[in-house]
Parts: C-alpha cells; sequence; structure tokens
C-alpha cells in the first residue's frame, strides 16, 4: 500500500520577529514531491493571531502577500535546500525563516497539504470551529472560489490604491485581474454593523478609475463583494418587522449598497462568486 504513496518533502515557514530571543510561529507549509521543486504547494495561515501575540506591530497584509513569493522561489527550478533557505531567509532579513525538509508519503498532494496545515499552522480556534465573520469570511470565499479554478496564483493580490490615486493612500484592494483593455478588482466589504469600508470604497473608486485609465491606459470594473442580507438576519428581508433592529439592518445594508452602486461599484454577494471565478477561469485562459 505505501509503494502506492507519493514520496513528499515539506518545509515549515516561520515568522521570527525577534531573532535573539529565537521566537517565532509557524505560518506557512510548503509541500512538493521529492526531488522535484517545480511541484512545491505552499500555503500560509488565514488567521494572523498567533503572529500578533508575538509581534502587535506586524505587517500581516506583507505576510500575506509573501505567499506567491515563497512559492514561485522555491518552484523556480532545482535548487540545494540550504542555498533555498539562505535566499530566502536573506531576502527577508531573516524574519522569514523555513525548516529542513521532513519526509512524509502522501496519498494525494492536496489531502497531505490539508493534513499539514491542520497540524502546524491552524491555530486551536481554527481546529474547534472554522467558522469566521464579517470581511475575513467573505475575503476566504473569494478566495477559495478563484483558488478552485485555478486562478488565484496568476491574479494581483492586496493592490495598492496608491498607484492609481495619489501617494499616502492606505487602501488595498484585495485582489484582480486584467484581460485585455479593463482592469478587474475584487474587495470584500462587510456590511455587518460598521459600514465604514463601503464608505471608504465609495470615496476611492472614481479616483482609482482615473488614475487606472491614466496609469494602465485601461477601464477600470471595480466590484465590492459582500454578505447576502437573508444571512445577515436569517431570514428573507420581506419577513422583518416594519420596525425595530432588524429594519435598521436592512436600512443599514441598503444604504451601504446604494452608497458603492453610487460610486460605479458593482457589488454582488457571495453567491455569486462561482460564477466571477468562473469569468475569470475563461479570460485568464487556465
Amino acid at each position: 500500500m505505501n509503494a502506492e504513496r507519493i514520496q513528499c518533502e515539506f518545509f515549515l515557514v516561520r515568522y521570527v520577529p525577534d531573532t535573539v530571543k529565537n521566537e517565532f510561529v509557524n505560518i506557512g507549509v510548503v509541500l512538493r514531491e521529492a526531488g522535484r521543486p517545480e511541484t512545491a504547494r505552499v500555503q500560509f495561515t488565514r488567521d494572523w493571531g498567533r503572529v500578533r501575540c508575538v509581534d502587535p506591530e506586524a505587517d500581516t497584509g506583507m505576510l500575506e502577500s509573501l505567499e506567491n513569493e515563497v512559492r514561485e522561489r522555491l518552484s523556480s527550478g532545482p535548487m540545494e535546500t540550504a542555498t533555498m533557505m539562505k535566499a530566502l531567509e536573506e531576502s527577508f532579513s531573516n524574519m522569514l525563516q523555513i525548516t529542513e525538509a521532513k519526509a512524509c508519503l502522501a496519498e494525494s498532494i492536496p489531502a497531505q497539504m490539508e493534513q499539514l496545515g491542520r497540524l502546524y499552522i491552524e491555530t486551536r480556534k481554527q481546529r474547534e470551529s472554522r467558522r469566521q465573520s464579517g470581511r475575513q469570511a467573505i475575503a476566504t470565499s473569494m478566495r477559495r472560489q478563484f483558488e478552485a479554478v485555478g486562478v488565484w496564483n496568476v491574479m494581483r493580490k492586496r493592490i495598492q490604491a496608491a498607484m492609481y490615486t495619489q501617494p499616502g493612500d492606505p487602501l488595498r484592494i484585495d485582489c484582480g485581474y486584467r484581460p485585455n483593455g479593463v482592469i478587474r478588482m475584487f474587495h470584500a466589504v462587510s456590511l455587518e454593523g460598521d459600514l465604514e469600508a463601503a464608505k471608504v470604497l465609495a470615496f476611492s473608486a472614481p479616483q482609482m478609475a482615473e488614475g487606472v485609465m491614466r496609469v494602465e491606459k485601461a477601464m477600470l470594473e471595480l466590484t465590492a463583494i459582500v454578505e447576502p442580507l437573508r444571512g445577515l438576519l436569517g431570514k428573507e428581508p420581506e419577513e422583518v418587522l416594519a420596525s425595530g433592529a432588524e429594519q435598521d439592518r436592512v436600512e443599514q445594508y441598503r444604504f451601504g449598497v446604494e452608497t458603492m452602486e453610487r460610486s460605479a461599484i458593482r457589488v454582488l454577494t457571495v453567491a455569486d462568486l462561482p460564477r466571477v471565478a468562473e469569468r475569470a477561469r475563461e479570460e485568464l485562459r487556465v
């Protein structure tokens, strides 16, 4: 039975904010078939709570963006393990470290990656319950749909609005891609409670559209992915009473949607993601 399994090796990616104290947090797993660097798969944590515990000022956005870079480096060609690890550690000033390779046998690469992720990088909270809420849940759903059709790795991530608006703009759009003369960008926005994110995106959208045309010579199609109203209420909107807290939530939700739509932002819900992802697959020809 073991003869049918795949001989693999895996590495752990560690965040080390202070090399003197030698405190670290496992933030990622790299898995590949033994002797085949081009098969490398990388998975980073989706919960940065442990990182913030050891380093409250950690730039988790930057760490998220490193996942693609690590994947590219590890699959770029046949490189000795020690050389590969040294190059990565020097690139990130030892803040990011890679462990020595460990051997394992896998029934399949995806199943083994999931198992290693649960073992090494999921927090107790994640293991006990994988339920997420708010913007994080929407962003996770969006990523999973794009991953499912194979386009996530070729998309741009955490796109800096400052490239198109003005220096200092802190807004980063979750992801996007360019098919021909249009740039499609997607951003998770939760309309539960605080509507500030919707207002910020609406404020930035016109200036971003102008900047994309100026810099990229392309039209911008900006899409906000939100939770469905029914999901927030636990019932159909028409079942909500004419007054009370539920009615307030309905009005706030609609205000958030209309605010973004007035700024030419397309608003879709997580239920639309399979269709959005399939369109991306067709346009990117993956």
